[in-house]
C-alpha cells in the first residue's frame, strides 16, 4: 500500500520522528530477543545476526551500518548480554558454542567499550557470583589476547579529532586502577593476572606494542599522537609502579631506539606530553632503570632544555633533595646532561650549585650524612665530565666555594665528614688549579675514598654493555687479566711451550726452609733502663736506636717503677713531644702504651701534667687528643682490679689486655707453672664424692682500685679552663670536634670513678658542665654530653644522688624532657598534698620520691608504672612517706644504694610501692643503660 502523506494544518507546526535505521530495528529486536527467549538455537541465531555488524560474516554488513552499530549499539548489545550472564542459560545449547559467541562480543568489538562494559558489570555484581568470577575471567583472557593495546592505539588515533574528554578520562582512571578495582571486588578470588605486579609489566609491554603502532603508522604517513599513552605512564608512575613498568618498557625502546631516529623521536613525544604532575615520578623511574647516560640521551633528547618542571626535576630535586639514587644513576644522570651540547651549560650550572651547597656550613651542620655522600660523588663526577676551557671562566668561584667546603668538613667532629672534605678537595683543586701546587692531605684509603677517586677519573663516551642493558661490573667468572710481566716472560704460545722444558729442571721438589722466626738483625741494641731510653729518644742521631728505644720504652717502665717515678713528668714531656723520625712501624700505638705506661707508674704527677697541657699554647689538636686518650687509658688500667704490679713484655699490644702472672713477667717467653696447691686441690677434687654440692664458682678477682686515690686529678683540672679561649685553642668555638672527645672522656672518667669517695663532687661538676654546653649545635658533642649523665647515674650512688645532686638531677631531666616539668619532686618529705598518695620509683632504692593522685582525684590517670609515670609536687613539709603497700623491688643485682637508708625509710613507711616508671620519665635517652646496669 502506498504511504499517503498529510500536509499540515495553515498555522499548525508539523514534528515528525525520524524514521528509524535498518541496524537500530534490528539490535532492539535482538535485544527484546535476547532478553525474553530461552531457546537456545534462537538466542545463538540472533547473536550470529548481530555479529556480522563486528566481523565478516555473510551476508555482510556495509561500512556505514558496521559504523553506527559500533558507535551507537555496541554497548546497549554488551549490557544485555552481561544481565543474562547465568550457568542456565550458557547450557542452552550443548558443547559450549553459546559461551564462545557471547564472549566474542567482548573480544572482537571495540576494545574501549568493552572494556568498560566489563568493569561496569564486575563493579556492579554484589558479592562472590558465577557472573562476577566469569566476568573476571572473560577480563584476564581479554588482557592477554592484547585487547588493552588496541584499546590505546585506538585512543592514539582519535586524540588527532576532536572527541570525549570525558570517556578519555574514565578511561585512563579505568586501565591504571585496575589492580585495586579488581582486588577490592574479587577479594581472595582475585586472579594472578590482576596482581599489581603482573598487571603493570603486562600493561608496560602494551605501551611497547602502541608506541610501535605509531611508529608505523606515522612512517606510513598517517598523524598519530602518544597524548593517551603518556597519561598511563604518568599515572601508573604516579601511583608508584615505576619499577614493573618502565623495568619492561626502557630495555624494550632501548633496543628500538638504537638504530631508528623514528623511534627516538616517539620516545621523546611520549614524555614530553607526561603531566607536570607526573613528571618527576616518570623521570625518577627513567633514570633509575636506565642502564646508561646514552640509553638516557635516546630516550629523553633535550627534554631538560624544553621543560622547566623536567629540568627543575634533573637538575635540583633528584641532586639536592634526595639521596636514593646509586652511583650508577647519578652517572647516568649527569653524563646525559654532559652528552648533548645544548645540555653542557646545564651541566656546569649543576656543580657550581653543587659546590656552594658542598661547601655550606649550615647544610654540613644539619644534612645527614647519606646526603653528603650523595652531594661529594655528584660534584666528582660533574668534574670527570667537565673540559678544563669550560672550568676555566668559573675558576675563581669554584675555588671559593671548595675553600670554604674544606674548612667547614675539616672542622666537623665526624671522621667521614671529614674524609670526604679531603678527597673532595684534592680532586677539586687538580681539575681547577692543574699548573699549581697539588693539595694533599693524610687520610685512610678505605672504600668511600676509593670509591671517591674513581669518580673522579673520566669515563669513556660509550659503553656497548651499558646500551645493551648489561650492568657495567665485570662478570665474576671472568678470568683474570695478564698482566704485563706475564706477558713479557710468556711472550705467546709458543714461549710457553719452549719454556715447559725448563719446568723439569725447577726446585719446586725441595721443601722451603722455615723462615718464620727470622729476625731482622739490628746493630743497636736495645736499651735496658728507663733513664736510657730518654738519652736515646732525646739527643740521640742512630735510627735504629731511637726506634729500639721506642719498641723498649713500656717494658722498662712496668719493670722498673722506682726508676720510672724519677723521671715520670721528664718522659712523659718526651713521649708528648715525641715525632717520627723515620717510618717506625706502629709508631702512634708505641708513643701511646709509652705514655700510659708512665701515667699508670706515676698516675699524681704526671696526670697533673697532661692536664696542665692539655690548655697550653703551642700544642696541636692532635697533641691534645693524644692527652685525652692516654688519660682514658690509663684510668681504665688503673680501676682495673688485679693489674698491680703488672710487666707486660716489650711490644704488648695494648694495656687493655689480660694481666700476666708475676713469673711471666719475670721469666718472658716461659711456661707459667702451676702452683703447688691448685695441684694438691685438684687431686683431693678428684678423689672426694660428695653426695649434694653445687658447681664450682669461681668469683670475680677482687682488690684495691688505684684510680680511687688519684680520680681527682685526672678530671677536675679538664674542667677549669674549658670557656677560656687562647689563641691557638678555642673549644668553645672552631674546635667543636676536641670539645666532642673531652665530654666523652669525662663520661669514662666518671664512670671508671665508680665506689670512689671523690665520685659525688665528679658527678656535681660533671652535670654543671653539661647544662653549660646542653644546647651544643654539635651533634657529637651532644652525644658525649648525653653519655657523660649516664656516667653520672652509673657511679654515684643512689642516696647521693637524692642528697646532694638533686637541682642537677631537675636540671638534667628538664633538658632531656625536652620541657620543664614543674609538678615533678624528688622529695622525702611528709605528706602529700591533699588527694595526692606518696609513692617510690626506682625499686633499687629511695632515689626519686613524688606523688601521684589517689583514685578518684580529678588528675588520676592510672597509676605509676612503667610508661605510665606521673609526677607530683613537693609537699612542703616533713613527715612519714604515705602510700598503699605495693610489690617488693626487683632484684637489685651490683647497683650501688645506700642499704642503711633504704631500711631506714622502709621502716617509716612500710607500705611502700616500688616502679620503675618514674625513672624512664626522669632521662628517657638514658633510662635503658642504667636498667640494664641494674638487672645485670
Amino acid at each position: 500500500m502506498p504511504q499517503v502523506a498529510f500536509p499540515c494544518r495553515p498555522g499548525l507546526s508539523c514534528r515528525m520522528e525520524p524514521a528509524p535505521s535498518g541496524v537500530r530495528l534490528v539490535v532492539r529486536e535482538a535485544i527484546q530477543t535476547l532478553s525474553s527467549s530461552e531457546d537456545g538455537g534462537h538466542i545463538f541465531s540472533t547473536l550470529e545476526s548481530l555479529k556480522r555488524y563486528l566481523s565478516e560474516m555473510e551476508p555482510p554488513a556495509l561500512p556505514r551500518e558496521k559504523e553506527e552499530f559500533a558507535s551507537a549499539h555496541f554497548s546497549p548489545v554488551l549490557r544485555c548480554l552481561a544481565s543474562r550472564l547465568s550457568p542456565a542459560w550458557l547450557e542452552l545449547l550443548p558443547d559450549g558454542r553459546l559461551e564462545e559467541l557471547w564472549a566474542s562480543f567482548f573480544l572482537e568489538g571495540p576494545a574501549d567499550q568493552a572494556f568498560l562494559v566489563l568493569m561496569e558489570t564486575i563493579e556492579g555484581t554484589a558479592g562472590p557470583s558465577f557472573r562476577l568470577m566469569k566476568m573476571a575471567r572473560l577480563l584476564a583472557r581479554f588482557l592477554r589476547e592484547g585487547r588493552l593495546a588496541v584499546l590505546m592505539e585506538v585512543q592514539c588515533r582519535q586524540q588527532t579529532q576532536p572527541g570525549f574528554p570525558l570517556l578519555r578520562e574514565t578511561l585512563l582512571g579505568k586501565v591504571v586502577a585496575l589492580p585495586d578495582h579488581l582486588g577490592n571486588r574479587l577479594q581472595r578470588e582475585n586472579l594472578a593476572e590482576f596482581f599489581p605486579q603482573n598487571y603493570f609489566r603486562l600493561l608496560g609491554e602494551e605501551v611497547v606494542r602502541v608506541l610501535q603502532a605509531v611508529a608505523d603508522s606515522l612512517q606510513g604517513g598517517l598523524d598519530s599522537s602518544v597524548s593517551f599513552v603518556a597519561q598511563v605512564l604518568g599515572k601508573a608512575c604516579v601511583h608508584g609502579r615505576q619499577q614493573e613498568m618502565l623495568g619492561v618498557l626502557v630495555p624494550r625502546l632501548a633496543a628500538l631506539t638504537q638504530g631508528s631516529y623514528l623511534h627516538q623521536r616517539v620516545c621523546w613525544r611520549l614524555v614530553e606530553q607526561v603531566p607536570d604532575r607526573a613528571m618527576e615520578a616518570v623521570l625518577t623511574g627513567l633514570v633509575e632503570a636506565a642502564p646508561g647516560p646514552e640509553v638516557l640521551s635516546r630516550l629523553l633528547g633535550n627534554l631538560v632544555v624544553k621543560n622547566k618542571k623536567a629540568q627543575f626535576v634533573m637538575t635540583r630535586k633528584l641532586l639536592f633533595l634526595q639521596s636514593r639514587l646509586t652511583t650508577p644513576m647519578l652517572q647516568s644522570l649527569l653524563g646525559y646532561l654532559a652528552m648533548d651540547s645544548q645540555r653542557r651549560p646545564l651541566l656546569l650550572q649543576v656543580l657550581k650549585e653543587l659546590l656552594e651547597t658542598w661547601g655550606s656550613s649550615s647544610a654540613i651542620r644539619h644534612t645527614p650524612l647519606p646526603q653528603q655522600r650523595h652531594v661529594s660523588k655528584a660534584v666528582l663526577i660533574c668534574l670527570a665530565h667537565l673540559r678544563e676551557p669550560e672550568l676555566r671562566d668559573s675558576r675563581d668561584e669554584l675555588l671559593a666555594s671548595m675553600m670554604a667546603g674544606v674548612k667547614c668538613r675539616l672542622d666537623s667532629s665526624l671522621p667521614p665528614v671529614r674524609c670526604l672534605g679531603m678527597v673532595v678537595a684534592e680532586v677539586i683543586s687538580a681539575r681547577i688549579h692543574p699548573e699549581g701546587p697539588p693539595l694533599k692531605f693524610q687520610y685512610e684509603e678505605d672504600e668511600l675514598s676509593l670509591e671517591l677517586l674513581a669518580l673522579a677519573s673520566p669515563q669513556p663516551a660509550g659503553n656497548g654493555a651499558s646500551e645493551a642493558g648489561i650492568s657495567l661490573a665485570p662478570a665474576t667468572a671472568e678470568p683474570p687479566a695478564e698482566t704485563p710481566t706475564e706477558i713479557v716472560d710468556g711472550g705467546g704460545p709458543e714461549a710457553q711451550l719452549a719454556g715447559s722444558d725448563s719446568e723439569l729442571d725447577s726446585d719446586d721438589e725441595f721443601v722451603p726452609y722455615d723462615m718464620s722466626g727470622d729476625r731482622e738483625l739490628k746493630s743497636s741494641k736495645a736499651p735496658a733502663y728507663v733513664r736510657d731510653c730518654v738519652e736515646a729518644l732525646t739527643t740521640s742521631e742512630d735510627v735504629e736506636r731511637w726506634e729500639a728505644a721506642l719498641r723498649a720504652l713500656e717494658g722498662l717502665v712496668y719493670r722498673s717503677p722506682t726508676a720510672t717515678r724519677e723521671v715520670s713528668v721528664e718522659l712523659a714531656k718526651v713521649l708528648l713531644h715525641l715525632e717520627e723520625k723515620t717510618c717506625v712501624v706502629g709508631f702512634a700505638g708505641l708513643r701511646q702504651r709509652a705514655l700510659v705506661a708512665v701515667t699508670v707508674t706515676d698516675p699524681a704527677r704526671v696526670a697533673d701534667y697532661l692536664t696542665s697541657q692539655f690548655y697550653a699554647l703551642n700544642y696541636s689538636l692532635r697533641q691534645r687528643m693524644d692527652i685525652l686518650d692516654v688519660l682514658t687509658l690509663a684510668a681504665q688500667e688503673l680501676s682495673r682490679p688485679g693489674c698491680l704490679g703488672r710487666a707486660p713484655q716489650p711490644g704488648s699490644p695494648s694495656p687493655n689486655t689480660q694481666c700476666l702472672p708475676a713469673a711471666a713477667a719475670s721469666q718472658p717467653g716461659s711456661a707459667v707453672t702451676s702452683d703447688w696447691r691448685v695441684v694438691v686441690e685438684e687431686r683431693i677434687r678428684s678423689k672426694t664424692r660428695r653426695i649434694s654440692k653445687g658447681g664450682p664458682r669461681q668469683g670475680p678477682a677482687g682488690g684495691p682500685s688505684r684510680f680511687s686515690s688519684v680520680a681527682g686529678h685526672f678530671f677536675f683540672p679538664l674542667l677549669q679552663h674549658f670557656d677560656r679561649p687562647v689563641v691557638t685553642f678555642d673549644l668553645l668555638g672552631d674546635d667543636q670536634l676536641v670539645l666532642g672527645r673531652l665530654t666523652h672522656t669525662l663520661g669514662a672518667l666518671m664512670y671508671l670513678a665508680v665506689n670512689t669517695t671523690v665520685a659525688v663532687a665528679m658527678g656535681k661538676a660533671l652535670l654543671e658542665f653539661v647544662w653549660a654546653l646542653r644546647f651544643h649545635v654539635d651533634a657529637y658533642v651532644r652525644q658525649g654530653l648525653l653519655s657523660a649523665v649516664s656516667s653520672v647515674l652509673l657511679s654515684v650512688p643512689a642516696a647521693r644522688l637524692l642528697e646532694d645532686l638533686l637541682d642537677e638531677l631537675l636540671e638534667a631531666q628538664s633538658w632531656l624532657a625536652g620541657k620543664c616539668r614543674p609538678r615533678l619532686c624528688v622529695c622525702v618529705c611528709g605528706a602529700a598534698p591533699a588527694g595526692w598518695a606518696w609513692t617510690s620509683w626506682l625499686g633499687a632504692g629511695p632515689l626519686i620520691w613524688g606523688a601521684r593522685p589517689s583514685r578518684g582525684h580529678p588528675e588520676a590517670r592510672g597509676g605509676p608504672g612503667v610508661g605510665n609515670p606521673v609526677p607530683g609536687s613537693c609537699c612542703g613539709r616533713c613527715g612519714i612517706l604515705q602510700g598503699r603497700r605495693g610489690k617488693t623491688p626487683p632484684s637489685t643485682n651490683g647497683l650501688r644504694s645506700e642499704k642503711a637508708t633504704r631500711t631506714a625509710l622502709q621502716a617509716q613507711s612500710p607500705s611502700l610501692r616500688l616502679t620503675w616508671g618514674t625513672f624512664c620519665h626522669l632521662a628517657p635517652p638514658i633510662c635503658v643503660l642504667f636498667i640494664f646496669k641494674t638487672f645485670m
